[in-house]
């Protein structure tokens, strides 16, 4: 799992192996060429966000931002894997842009639909209750890229065997935190069975 470091607009960002991270308005990710994926995703959940009520667009496009040209929807299409987010929607409703965004190719990976619409469903409905009780977390997360056995698409998008969650409450003046490391498929056991450690 990543290990966090101090960033200047995000103060626990992991650290990037891929040299290109990219700042969006309310998250930042480093891009992996390689896997045409994010290795992770950052951002900030706060109480009042997690209340929003902007509507989901399904605005997919390619991510400017990404120098060397993210992935695009054509690398999905026929594939049978859905376009995972890795930011959800759902924890960007608090705005316009923050939802748009969300839709970035960049914020994409390759997941087995049972996952993405099950436990990982129920993982990211989670995270919004922890928001909402602890007022302010910070998340990272996406695909455990070294486990990239196959690719789909053109553009060889990496398919991730597991998946990782990591949330951080810093509030209070005792810091806790949890992570989880999922297998790209139907998920069958309760999440707690999915729990990991955490390296600093």
């Amino acid at each position: 799992l990543p290990f966090f470091s101090l960033a200047q607009n995000f103060n626990y960002l992991p650290t990037s192996t891929t040299n290109q991270i990219v700042h969006h308005t309310y998250y930042s990710l480093s891009y992996s060429d390689e896997h045409e994926q994010a290795e992770w995703v950052a951002y900030e959940l706060t109480k009042d966000r997690v209340s929003g009520s902007t509507g989901r667009t399904d605005n997919f496009r390619e991510d400017g931002k990404v120098r060397t040209g993210s992935a695009t929807l054509n690398d999905y299409k026929g594939s049978g894997y859905d376009r995972g987010h890795l930011v959800p929607a759902g924890d960007m409703k608090f705005s316009s842009t923050a939802m748009s965004e969300s839709f970035f190719m960049s914020n994409m990976s390759p997941q087995n639909a049972s996952f993405n619409r099950g436990i990982w469903k129920n993982l990211e409905s989670q995270v919004r209750t922890w928001a909402y009780e602890n007022s302010h977390i910070y998340v990272v997360t996406a695909g455990v890229l070294g486990s990239c056995s196959s690719s789909i698409g053109y553009n060889r998008v990496g398919v991730p065997e597991y998946y990782y969650k990591v949330i951080l409450d810093y509030n209070e003046s005792k810091i806790k935190a949890i992570a989880f490391v999922l297998p790209n498929q139907k998920g069958t056991q309760q999440l707690s069975s999915y729990v990991t450690s955490i390296v600093f």
